[in-house]
């Protein structure tokens, strides 16, 4: 029987879809932070729990052949990167797992399945960052698990060397003029993030998150800070004031410049603005939009639904393959950028509606319209009930799910295919090198009405409680 502080010899067999390594002592699991398929590990138990543990390396007995030598200073300790002890071979290979693993317990789902698509550059591909600060206006990360943040403004390998460099001068030249970090401890002081965004047209967007309205000397910091970096076009204020960790509060204010950076992705020009949802490795977006595309199989006469479309870079990427493309989304800022978006590109076969996808349901079928094709991106929380039995009602030949949660997409899936689709391609996408986190990409194909019927009344027999989505540990 396993105790807590209880030293043991662990083969790993495998990684959690966490990231963390898994190997198994007189039948219990044992999950084990930074280690490798193939590690021989001296092993300290840390936590207890009815059917597994968590342990952490005390001594690696014997490597796995999978194993390199980490490349960042801070790796184990920021809660950035949770796989560069391992070769980036390895972690496409146990994304692919992940994904299998999740249809298979999940979803019942066997189905053909691609190797993971790689990003082309599995570092400093992040567009955007997001920098805590501490006390002493110096930026960082957060510590694994916590709010203690990690100065690494000057090491972060997923950022690009420019985002490091001006988050470091935005610092500097604002404890010149007076100000100080954000303490959660006490509520006070007045910068609590710097958030950046970059375009690979060459454009930055520099956001202040501020415990106040503003900056002191706001004018002379913006003229100094822009005088050093002329590629940052555009300066937005975002008061904050709410304790917690959500990062941005609900206003923000014009500084300097549009408030606004132009995109170039899958062929559409992007305005976004600081809450803009937006694709953080562009490089890796591109590789996910072109296989989006290869499933959808678009045909001039079809009409394309792209539900939770966001600003609209989906479903605007493929207007010029289809006959009208007609986007959904809840939050009305992103349907005004989608709107946007599509005007600046002068794509006039869309429409955008802000409406849950019932709610376009009911409306396309009052109206007679039923989409050939859906294209679906939903939140990592995957589709809530009502969205799956819109999109079955609306009866489309084929679905394309994207998805960036394995578990709550084998639950979708599921109930998909209870009501008459089958799955027919699926890709998984490294979108975030280092991390555990990977984007899905899923065909899905109309079975024949019979079958259909059939399946459609035991729909009401599914579990689509996010329950079933839960892994099997916490820490």
């Amino acid at each position: 029987m396993l105790e807590k502080k209880q030293c043991i010899e662990l083969t790993i067999d495998s990684l959690s879809s966490d990231g963390n390594g898994v190997g198994r002592f007189e039948g219990m699991a044992v999950f084990v932070p930074f280690s490798a398929p193939g590690d021989r590990l001296q092993v300290k138990i840390t936590a207890l729990r009815r059917s597994y543990a968590f342990g952490i390396i005390e001594r690696v007995i014997s490597p796995s052949p999978d194993r390199v030598e980490p490349d960042c200073p801070l790796f184990g300790r920021c809660g950035g990167c949770s796989t560069r002890h391992m070769s980036y071979e390895a972690e496409l290979r146990e994304k692919k797992n992940f994904v299998r693993d999740a249809l298979r317990r999940l979803g019942g789902i066997d189905a053909g399945l691609s190797d993971t698509v790689p990003s082309p550059e599995p570092d400093r591909y992040r567009n955007k960052v997001q920098f805590p600060v501490t006390p002493e206006l110096l930026p960082g990360l957060y510590a694994k698990r916590s709010h203690r943040i990690l100065p690494a403004a000057d090491c972060c390998m997923l950022q690009p060397e420019k985002l490091n460099v001006i988050a470091r001068r935005t610092a500097d030249l604002l404890k010149k003029g007076g100000a100080t970090g954000y303490d959660e401890t006490t509520g006070k002081g007045l910068l609590r993030h710097i958030f950046l965004r970059q375009s690979s047209l060459g454009e930055i967007m520099l956001c202040l998150v501020v415990n106040g309205n503003g900056i002191k000397g706001e004018r002379e910091f913006i003229s100094a800070l822009t005088n050093e970096h002329p590629e940052i076009t555009t300066v937005v204020i975002n008061p904050n004031r709410q304790k917690g960790n959500v990062i941005l509060g609900s206003r923000f204010r014009v500084a300097y410049g549009s408030g606004r950076i132009k995109e170039r992705l899958a062929g559409v020009t992007l305005s976004v603005s600081a809450p803009s949802f937006l694709q953080v490795n562009r490089a890796a977006a591109e590789r996910l939009y072109s296989i989006i595309a290869e499933f959808a199989s678009l045909e001039k006469s079809e009409l394309l639904l792209d539900l939770f479309c966001g600003t609209g870079s989906i479903g605007l990427s493929l207007a010029d393959r289809c006959r009208e493309l007609i986007g959904v989304e809840t939050v009305p800022e992103a349907v005004e950028d989608a709107r946007l978006n599509a005007r600046e590109n002068g794509i006039q076969n869309c429409r955008f509606m802000c409406a849950t996808a019932a709610e376009a349901s009911a409306e396309l079928a009052a109206h007679g319209t039923k989409p050939d094709i859906i294209i679906t991106d939903p939140p990592r929380s995957g589709c809530e009930e009502q969205t799956i039995r819109a999109m079955l009602d609306m009866s489309p030949k084929r679905i394309v799910m994207v998805s960036c949660n394995p578990a709550t997409l084998a639950r979708d899936l599921k109930a998909l295919c209870a009501g008459g689709y089958t799955v027919k391609k699926v890709t998984p996408v490294d979108m975030f090198p280092h991390t555990p986190h990977v984007e899905t990409v899923v065909l899905l194909s109309k079975l024949n009405t019979k079958q259909h019927i059939e399946v459609e009344l035991n729909l009401d027999e599914l579990d689509l409680t996010a329950a079933e989505s839960k892994a099997t540990y916490d820490e």
